[in-house]
């Protein structure tokens, strides 16, 4: 009988232990990743930089050739511009972009690679952000990847 009630105490203190909130503060502070993001009708508009395009179309190219577009823009604000982050919407994109702070009347660039190994339509976005206080703004490409001849 004690070691029925001594296995019903541990497991209700096992129990008991398992239901302490832990400190928000504390996982925060560890994870900044996991902090909210901030809602996109808070943050500022991006900065009114003159892009060259917003869409660009591949038109129709090759199963298994990967192909590139560079976007541009001019920086016609008065401040310098970061650009802070660029995300592709998928794995089949890539993307590289301008790294050095952008000063008023220079140009910079957000390059896209998409890698055309499955056959098909396709429509891709890349995000670019200007910084964690401003929207992101959206490139997208697009085309249609013509299958490889079987041999």
């Amino acid at each position: 009988m004690k070691k029925v009630i001594l296995f019903f105490a541990i497991a209700i203190s096992t129990v008991a232990i398992a239901q302490v909130p832990k400190k928000e503060a504390t996982l925060t502070a560890a994870k900044p990743e996991m902090q909210a993001a901030k809602p996109a009708q808070s943050l500022k508009p991006a900065p009114a930089v003159k892009w060259s395009e917003t869409v660009h179309d591949f038109g129709d190219i090759s199963q298994g050739t990967p192909v590139t577009h560079k976007f541009t823009f001019v920086n016609n604000t008065k401040d310098i511009v970061i650009i802070t982050n660029v995300k592709p919407s998928c794995g089949c994109t890539a993307a590289n972009f301008t790294k050095t702070p952008i000063k008023p009347g220079d140009t910079a660039f957000v390059e896209a690679k998409y890698d055309a190994r499955a056959a098909g339509a396709f429509n891709k976005s890349i995000g670019v952000q200007f910084g964690e206080d401003f929207q992101q703004v959206s490139l997208a490409i697009k085309g249609k990847v013509e299958a490889a001849a079987a041999n």
